[in-house]
């Protein structure tokens, strides 16, 4: 090559190298795995599973505490005595059938639909924390602004595919208001997809009606929107609140997610497989009853799991056994031929420590290998889920996106040229300066941003700043830098008003809105 040709090309290669280097925020596409899935169960345990969940269900039964749910399980034909519903194998084979394997979620701006199910797979922040540790790493109560800040940064980090919902609880609003201020906040701050507050039937409702003044009624017919989360309350049990919310989302063909909450040990058997067990047993009956509010309508395998310390009787993450029964119920899900959720990046750690960083990355490991469709608790999460951690909040996100690079698998496209280079080289050379190194490093090999890789002696140079202060700087300069997605301004004057009626027709109380 001659050196005139060997100008022009690395100008080319310049220009290529200044424009991948540059900050972007644009949001990764929906993770497609491309890695073998990890199954601990061979066919004839997973039979076995489904077979114990089923005699669950028929012999044991589950408590439906909501006198429509119980009327709908009547009519469906389902055996009800008092609270207490009793499921025949056939009847919720026949209802679980007809859940969409995979379906699409639709966000304001529809270059980031995503879709969920299959190998598809999306990353979605945690949510609930009742504190936060802020741009400082102070310890406190969260306010509505706190909220926005973290919906910013779940606009702003590739990786996160939602801005969730109430991912701190903002103090500052009422209670019996508050899922207003916290839907119309996801919805303004970022234009990726989202998740609809479940916190009663009514909020539910103003959820659904805020998501139709945004996308429109007939458009949610036949197009997912955002996400609602219906805890159960292991064991066996499903109250009015969760069933009446569940109904709000699927009469307007919104998603919801199933989610026993398991606490190994403590609400279930001290085993891992007869948990599994149970908690399938508990998802199924949601699910099923998901298809007698409407058939066909998309709903999700959920759960979340947690083992219980025998010494203290506190929650635990990142145990072996959590990782277990995640391949478990990925093996389950997939059993029935329905899109699962899991917890991602969760800890019991008090501050964005080494146990923070350990708990959370064999929960990731886990839940990516295990083949989780809805990755929820994506980042942020710490201290059981008693705070959401600024510094932690952005790092999770780069965790994940090391993860969804993990799970593309080996790239292939350039194998050819990558191979010849070898030639070129020969022995004892080195391919830093090899026109193929030059185009495709950032490409081939993940640059962490927030972790320090650089010697001992220019890490103290630069000030010997560790991780929480580098993120918590990363996450300054993000705001810095947010450029809000504006929306339509007849849109906007719509849901503001829509919130002002509703906040004088709510009275503002600390407590749940349930009658208005």
């Amino acid at each position: 090559m001659t050196q005139t040709a060997t100008r022009v090309r690395s100008g080319g290669r310049a220009a290529r190298r200044a424009l991948r280097t540059a900050p972007s925020f644009d949001m990764l596409p929906v993770l497609t795995r491309n890695i073998p899935l990890c199954e601990v169960m061979d066919g004839s345990q997973v039979e076995r599973i489904d077979a114990a969940s089923m005699d669950i269900l028929e012999n044991v039964g589950v408590q439906f505490r909501d006198p429509i749910a119980l009327a709908d399980w009547k009519a469906a034909g389902a055996k009800v005595d008092g609270e207490r519903v009793y499921l025949d194998r056939g009847l919720v084979r026949d209802l679980i059938a007809t859940i969409p394997s995979d379906f699409i979620y639709h966000a304001r701006d529809p270059r980031k639909n995503v879709r969920l199910g299959g190998p598809h797979a999306i990353f979605v922040p945690m949510t609930g924390a009742p504190f936060l540790r802020d741009l400082d790493d102070v310890r406190r109560n969260p306010t509505l602004d706190d909220l926005a800040i973290f919906h910013k940064l779940s606009h702003m980090l590739p990786a996160l595919h939602s801005s969730a919902h109430h991912i701190v609880e903002p103090y500052d609003h009422p209670i019996s208001q508050r899922h207003l201020r916290i839907t119309y906040s996801s919805m303004k701050y970022s234009d990726k997809t989202f998740m609809g507050m479940t916190t009663s039937p009514r909020n539910a409702e103003d959820v659904m009606e805020m998501c139709a003044i945004l996308f429109g009624e007939e458009f949610m017919e036949d197009h997912p929107v955002t996400t609602g989360n219906c805890n159960g309350n292991s064991p066996l049990v499903w109250d009015e609140t969760m069933l009446g919310a569940m109904r709000a989302f699927c009469r307007r063909n919104q998603p919801v997610l199933c989610s026993p909450f398991v606490l190994g040990g403590a609400n279930t058997p001290a085993s891992v497989p007869a948990t599994v067990a149970q908690l399938n047993a508990e998802a199924l009956s949601a699910l099923a009853y998901t298809q007698v509010i409407r058939r066909g309508c998309p709903a999700i395998y959920g759960h979340y799991l947690s083992t219980v310390s025998m010494k203290s009787g506190a929650p635990m993450a990142g145990t072996p056994e959590i990782s277990l029964m995640n391949f478990m119920i990925g093996q389950m899900a997939r059993h029935y031929g329905v899109p699962w959720r899991s917890s991602n990046t969760l800890g019991g750690a008090k501050t964005f420590d080494a146990q923070a960083g350990y708990e959370s990355a064999t929960t990731l490991s886990a839940v990516i290998h295990a083949g989780a469709n809805y990755i929820w608790h994506s980042a942020g999460w710490n201290e059981a889920g008693m705070h959401c951690s600024t510094a932690k909040f952005v790092v999770d996100a780069e965790q994940c996106a090391m993860a969804y690079r993990m799970a593309e698998g080996p790239k292939w496209h350039d194998f050819g040229e990558a191979v010849a280079a070898v030639s070129d080289i020969g022995p004892g050379g080195h391919y830093l300066g090899h026109p193929h190194t030059q185009d495709n490093f950032q490409e081939a090999f993940f640059m962490p941003e927030l972790f320090d890789n650089n010697s001992i002696e220019q890490w103290v140079t630069e000030g010997e700043v560790e991780i929480t202060e580098r993120a918590l700087n990363h996450a300054r300069k993000l705001l810095a830098e947010y450029q809000e997605p504006r929306l339509d301004p007849a849109t906007d004057e719509a849901l503001r008003d829509y919130i002002a009626r509703r906040e004088r027709e709510i009275p503002a109380a600390d407590e749940l809105n349930q009658h208005y």
